[in-house]
C-alpha cells in the first residue's frame, strides 16, 4: 500500500470532494480530507447531514497500527419516556425506516431532536488520527457558507419530493420555522430553486465561532447555552446534560468473511451485521453462474435481504439496552439454513405495521484512500432533518427520533440515552490482508441493500469501482422487490411469475447512493453515484 502513487476521494457533492482532494494535495492526511469534505458537505448539503447529526466514521490507519470505529449515533434525550408516544402511532413505514406518529411529532420540530454527536466526533478524530487543526480545516465551508454555494437539481429535488407514507413533505424541513424559512427561502415564502446561490452568513458564524473557541463552545460555552435555551423555550428535549454525554463511542470492527475476502464493517446499532448476515447466506450460492441481475440472482439476492430485515426488525437494537444475538445472526450453520430455504424457494416474510410508503433518503458519505494506504470511509447524517435551527446559529438539528418504535419493550424502543438502529455501515473489503474494497451510502434503509449490491459486483463480478456502482440496483426492505428502471422487464414479468410483488421505481439510479474506492495492485479506481452529482478524485 505504500507504494501508491496517489490518493482518491469520492463523496456526492463536487465542492466537497474538491475541498477534500486540496488538502490531501496539501500534504493533509485521509483523515484530515474527510473532514474537511465533511465540513464542507454540511453548508453544500445542508440537509443531508450537519455539526449536529450523526453517523459513523470507519479508519483503517496501517503505519499507525489503527483499525477502529468512531460511532457517534444520536442518543434520544435524557428527558425520554418509553410510552410518551405510543398513543399517538399512526402506522409503520413500510420499509422500516420509523413511524408515522399523529402531529409528526417524531419527524420535525424540536421533540425529534437527538444529541448532536457529529462535531465532538470530528474534533476527536483529528486530534487523534489527523495533522491538521479543526479551525483550518473549517475554512473552505465557512467560504461555503459566506460566499454561497450554487443550488443543486439533487438538493432541490429532495426539497420538492412529494410526501410518502404519511410523513409531512420534505419541503417542510425548509418552510416550517422562520429562522430555516429565511436561509432556505425567497422573501416571498417560496424555496431557493436550482441554479440560485444558497448563502448562510449565520453558520459561517457559528463556525468561524467554534474555529476560535474551539468545540467547547457548542458543548459546554455560548453556543451551547444558545442551543438549550431554544429548546427550553420550545418544548425541545436536549439539555445541557445531554450534550455533555457528546462524544465518539470507540468500537473494534465487526468482522467477517465471504469468500476468500475479509468484511470488516461497523457494529449495531449500525447496519454492518446486516451486510454480514446477507454475505454469508449468498455465500451458498455461485452469483456468477445466475448472470448479473438475472431473476433467480434478483430473486436470492431479494431473499437474503428479507431475511436479514426481518432479523434487524425483530433482533437489533443498542446494545447498551438491548441484548443482540450477534452469535447467531452471524453465524456461518445460521446462513447456511437461511440458503438452504431460499434454495426451496421459501419466500421470507418482513412483517410491518399498517404498512406505508417508501421513504426519502438524507444522509452523505465520505470515501478515502490517501498516498499512505490510509482508509476512511464515513457515513453521516441528519436522520430524517427536524427543520429546527436555533435563530443566529445557521446550522439544522437532526430529526432522528424519528426511527425509534414508540411501542415499549420492543428492540427499537424509546428509553434515555437510546440511539435507534441505523443502517449506517461503512465499510472495508480486506484481500490477503490488504485493503480491497472501500465504500459507503447514504439512503436510510436502502444503505445496506446499495453497500451489499457493490460488494457483489466487486468481489463476484469483477466490476471496477464505477462499474459496481453503475450497475443497476434492486431493493427488498419488505415482501415487496423494488427495481430501478434499467432492471430488465424481462426479469420483472419473471419475478411477477413466480409470485412476488414487484414495484419499478422511475429513477434509474436509486436504492442509496454508494460511493466507493478500489484498490488493485496498489493502484486505486473509485465510483461515485451520479444520482447525487457524485464525482471521484485522484490526487497525486
Amino acid at each position: 500500500m505504500s507504494d501508491m502513487m496517489h490518493g482518491m476521494i469520492a463523496a456526492p457533492q463536487p465542492e466537497a470532494v474538491e475541498a477534500g482532494a486540496e488538502i490531501l494535495k496539501a500534504g493533509g492526511n485521509a483523515v484530515d480530507a474527510a473532514i474537511a469534505c465533511a465540513l464542507v458537505q454540511t453548508a453544500v448539503d445542508p440537509q443531508m447531514c450537519g455539526i449536529a447529526g450523526f453517523g459513523c466514521l470507519h479508519l483503517y490507519l496501517p503505519a499507525r497500527g489503527v483499525h477502529t470505529t468512531l460511532d457517534f449515533h444520536g442518543r434520544s434525550p435524557l428527558a425520554t419516556r418509553p410510552d410518551m408516544w405510543e398513543h399517538l402511532i399512526e402506522h409503520e413505514a413500510l420499509d422500516g425506516w420509523g413511524f408515522i406518529l399523529k402531529g409528526r411529532v417524531n419527524e420535525f420540530g424540536y421533540g425529534a431532536i437527538t444529541t448532536p454527536r457529529t462535531l465532538a466526533t470530528f474534533s476527536d478524530a483529528l486530534e487523534r488520527f489527523g495533522t491538521l487543526p479543526l479551525g483550518e480545516l473549517l475554512q473552505p465551508a465557512i467560504a461555503y457558507c459566506e460566499d454561497g454555494v450554487m443550488v443543486r437539481p439533487h438538493m432541490s429535488a429532495f426539497w420538492n419530493q412529494p410526501p410518502a407514507a404519511g410523513r409531512d413533505a420534505n419541503i417542510t424541513m425548509v418552510t416550517k420555522y422562520p429562522a430555516t424559512r429565511k436561509i432556505y427561502c425567497h422573501g416571498d415564502g417560496t424555496v431557493l430553486g436550482v441554479g440560485d446561490i444558497l448563502k448562510n452568513p449565520d453558520m459561517g458564524r457559528t463556525y468561524r465561532r467554534i474555529a476560535e473557541h474551539g468545540v467547547e463552545t457548542f458543548y459546554q460555552g455560548e453556543i451551547a447555552h444558545q442551543i438549550v435555551a431554544d429548546m427550553e423555550a420550545n418544548g425541545g428535549l436536549i439539555s445541557h446534560a445531554d450534550l455533555a454525554t457528546c462524544g465518539p463511542e470507540e468500537h473494534a470492527p465487526l468482522w467477517g468473511t465471504y469468500r476468500d475476502h475479509r468484511i470488516a464493517t461497523n457494529q449495531p446499532p449500525g447496519g454492518g451485521i446486516m451486510l454480514i448476515e446477507m454475505l454469508n447466506i449468498l455465500e451458498h450460492f455461485d452469483l456468477r453462474a445466475m448472470g448479473h441481475n438475472s431473476p433467480e440472482y434478483i430473486r436470492v439476492v431479494a431473499e437474503a435481504m428479507k431475511i436479514a430485515t426481518s432479523d434487524k426488525d425483530n433482533h437489533v437494537g443498542d446494545p447498551k439496552f438491548y441484548d443482540v444475538p450477534m452469535d447467531e445472526l452471524c453465524s456461518k450453520d445460521y446462513a447456511a439454513a437461511k440458503a438452504e430455504a431460499i434454495k426451496r424457494g421459501d419466500k421470507a416474510n418482513v412483517s410491518r405495521l399498517n404498512n406505508g410508503g417508501p421513504e426519502s433518503q438524507h444522509t452523505t458519505q465520505v470515501t478515502i484512500v490517501d498516498n499512505q494506504g490510509n482508509c476512511v470511509t464515513m457515513t453521516h447524517t441528519l436522520g430524517q432533518p427536524s427543520g429546527v435551527v436555533t435563530d443566529g446559529l445557521g446550522f439544522m438539528y437532526n430529526g432522528a427520533m424519528t426511527v425509534f418504535d414508540p411501542r415499549p419493550n420492543r428492540s427499537g424502543s424509546l428509553a434515555p440515552g437510546k440511539a435507534r438502529f441505523s443502517a449506517l455501515s461503512p465499510t472495508i473489503v480486506f484481500k490477503d490482508d490488504q485493503p480491497f474494497l472501500v465504500l459507503g451510502a447514504p439512503g436510510a434503509t436502502y444503505i445496506t441493500m446499495g453497500n451489499l449490491q457493490v460488494m457483489l459486483n466487486v468481489i463476484d463480478f469483477g466490476m471496477s469501482a464505477q462499474e459496481a456502482v453503475l450497475a443497476p440496483r434492486f431493493a427488498a426492505t419488505s415482501n415487496l422487490i423494488e427495481l430501478s428502471n434499467r432492471i430488465l422487464r424481462s426479469a420483472e414479468r419473471d419475478l411477477k411469475a413466480q409470485g412476488y410483488p414487484i414495484r419499478r421505481d422511475p429513477l434509474s439510479y436509486t436504492f442509496s447512493w454508494v460511493h466507493a474506492i478500489r484498490v488493485v495492485n496498489g493502484q486505486l479506481d473509485g465510483g461515485a453515484d451520479p444520482a447525487t452529482d457524485g464525482m471521484a478524485i485522484a490526487v497525486s
